[in-house]
């Protein structure tokens, strides 16, 4: 169960034992000086409820990773904005009255963006329709986009994504991977966000068609590195990113919120306790 008299933090999910998060909070609480452990836990989506309700075991707060962040959706009370429109949450803590459920994916991937020297889109590109393609068109909304493609195995899959920009009055477009090109010439995307698993196996024409020279790939994965389609990208010219910064961004939003409750205010002297995550991020 969670209670805000816990020192005791981790993540969820399924597999779990490739979950770089504890390096991350272990570094940033021994910067605030704070007496905290975090670990991580495997729980999978059957065992999440009953694990959640436990009265033997405190929590100040959860990370969750997948299979879980629809499920800690449903179980939270409250939501904040990119929860409540992604319908993922990889954040809970006890508020009053219930569990509040937090998507700090979102802002970490924007965070890691502006890290690029991009503060803004008009134009961005998602490869795959999965669950963390949600917050992929949420941090282009962010960042100030009108048109975004979305090219996908199944382009069926991307449909509650046109919906999803429809909604936040985005035009949205979903394709399949080989599709006819329907874009006009020379309008090509600034940005192109890659949620596709890391093993994903893209053929050549696949890569040669959503290869965009000069400009920007964000791929998320991180624990196979580089990928083909990154290596592709860096053949034309382009810059291609790992998941690394977006996972590094979306912990400190984490770290905010088990300390304070606010994920939007920065914590005292936040780019020292940043260095100390990214030190530690990239010793493992």
């Amino acid at each position: 169960m969670l209670s805000a008299d816990a020192t005791r933090l981790a993540v969820w999910g399924d597999p779990i034992a490739h979950s770089r998060s504890p390096q991350l909070h272990t570094a940033a609480y021994a910067a605030l000086g704070l007496p905290w452990t975090y670990e991580r836990r495997r729980v999978s989506e059957a065992q999440f409820t009953a694990a959640l309700a436990d009265p033997s075991e405190t929590w100040r707060g959860l990370s969750l990773t997948m299979p879980l962040k629809h499920v800690a959706a449903e179980a939270a009370t409250t939501l904040d904005r990119a929860a409540r429109l992604s319908g993922a949450v990889n954040t809970l803590i006890p508020g009053e009255g219930g569990i509040l459920g937090f998507n700090t994916d979102v802002a970490g991937l924007v965070a890691a963006i502006r890290e690029q020297g991009i503060d803004r889109v008009r134009r961005g590109r998602i490869l795959g329709a999965g669950a963390t393609a949600t917050s992929a068109l949420l941090a282009l909304e962010a960042l100030g986009a009108h048109d975004v493609e979305i090219r996908a195995r199944r382009p069926d899959a991307a449909r509650p994504l046109v919906a999803l920009g429809e909604k936040l009055g985005l035009h949205v477009m979903a394709e399949a991977f080989g599709a006819p090109r329907t874009r006009p010439a020379g309008i090509e995307p600034e940005l192109t966000i890659a949620t596709l698993p890391g093993d994903a196996e893209l053929a050549a024409s696949v890569l040669d068609e959503v290869v965009v020279p000069g400009s920007l790939l964000v791929d998320v994965v991180y624990g196979t590195w580089p990928t083909p389609l990154a290596q592709a990208w860096e053949r034309a010219g382009g810059r291609a990113v790992s998941g690394l910064p977006m996972l590094l961004h979306q912990a400190v939003r984490q770290v905010r919120i088990f300390t304070t409750g606010d994920v939007d205010e920065p914590l005292p002297s936040e780019s020292v306790i940043v260095a100390s995550m990214r030190r530690a991020l990239m010793e493992d």
